[in-house]
């Protein structure tokens, strides 16, 4: 009897080729039992509903706020979509000769800070600082740090008992804003939780001579506060031209004094920050020992610095300013995270 063939490395043959005298009976067909739906956490029977989405933010939309004595400052808010709680509010602080419109790039889709963090589930406000806007009137020459931090604080109170404010405040804040996010930071008296701080375009130590400065009157080099045009999409030199504003006499006049000002501020600080400087950034020194002399009076728990390529000093008016603020939201989601997972305290004995 000659044996059966088999295929390569000795398996069987394919059963078309053996012999059809040996060829095995079919087996009955096995009776499949139905499937059961099962519920699952996150999931939906195929004859459920589809659950709704929630709905877009509505997009921003102005206000003012009551900064006390008189003052009032203007400014631009964007909330989640409706019926969502806000995780927290993003405050977002202009530099000088800027508006709150700043914070709001409409040149390209996906540029603005307002229309991204209200879709991430921030409420994100962006106000013009004492002295800009709907408070130049009042405050023609503008205020002093101080006076500036001491108004800024009454309008946030303002808006936390109108509005929700989620775990609480979140300054971003850049350049000359980022001045007034590190007052009001060490003087530690908002209506709700600080949760952090992120600063760009802001150092401790002039990049260029005093008399290269802008300032009331003196806007300072404008390539300096841009960089290289390409860096920004075309719409963005037509869109800045209505955010541009007059720098107040008195904030000027405090720009020399900022390194001075800076080591006493910053170690009143308790809170994460960081600090991002433009890939073209020429305002300020980045140098390693410029940024070991910004970070060494920090009293905060955790202090960074990060740099941005293909950027320049108005980094929220550029092709980066997605990049920017999602780093910046990112900052905002560890700093929540860290709140989160802290170990307990305890309670301290008498």
């Amino acid at each position: 009897m000659r044996p059966r063939s088999r295929g390569r490395l000795g398996r069987k043959a394919c059963p078309q080729h053996s012999s059809p005298h040996r060829s095995s009976p079919r087996r009955p067909p096995q009776e499949v039992p139905p499937v059961q739906a099962v519920s699952s956490p996150g999931l939906t029977r195929p004859d459920s509903p589809t659950p709704t989405p929630p709905d877009d933010p509505p997009g921003p939309r102005e206000l003012t706020l009551d900064g006390g004595d008189g003052v009032r400052l203007s400014g631009l808010l964007a909330e989640p979509g409706a019926g969502q709680a806000p995780r927290a509010v993003v405050l977002a602080l202009h530099g000088s000769g800027m508006r709150a419109g700043y914070f709001d790039n409409r040149a390209r889709p996906g540029l603005s800070l307002l229309e991204l963090g209200s879709r991430l589930g921030c409420t994100v406000l962006a106000l013009d600082r004492p002295g800009y806007g709907a408070s130049a009137a009042v405050l023609p020459d503008g205020q002093d740090l101080a006076g500036q931090t001491a108004t800024l604080g009454a309008a946030l109170a303002d808006f936390a008992g109108r509005w929700p404010v989620g775990a609480g405040f979140f300054l971003l804040a850049h350049s000359g804003g980022g001045r007034l996010a590190l007052s009001t930071a060490a003087a530690d008296a908002l209506p709700a939780p600080l949760i952090g701080l992120d600063l760009s375009g802001l150092g401790s130590a002039f990049a260029v001579p005093p008399d290269q400065l802008p300032g009331a009157g003196a806007p300072g080099a404008w390539r300096r506060h841009w960089g290289q045009l390409r860096l920004y999409p075309p719409e963005a030199f037509r869109e800045g031209q209505r955010l541009v504003a007059p720098v107040p006499a008195t904030e000027a006049g405090e720009t020399l004094a900022w390194p001075r000002m800076y080591p006493e501020l910053a170690a009143r600080v308790r809170v994460p920050v960081r600090f991002t400087f433009a890939e073209q950034e020429q305002w300020w020194r980045t140098d390693e020992e410029a940024v070991r002399a910004l970070l060494a009076p920090l009293a905060a728990p955790r202090a960074v610095v990060d740099r941005l390529p293909d950027a320049g000093h108005n980094i929220s008016l550029g092709w980066a300013a997605r990049t920017y603020h999602l780093r910046a939201l990112a900052f905002l989601e560890e700093c929540l995270l860290a709140h989160a997972a802290a170990p307990p305290t305890r309670p301290r004995a008498d």
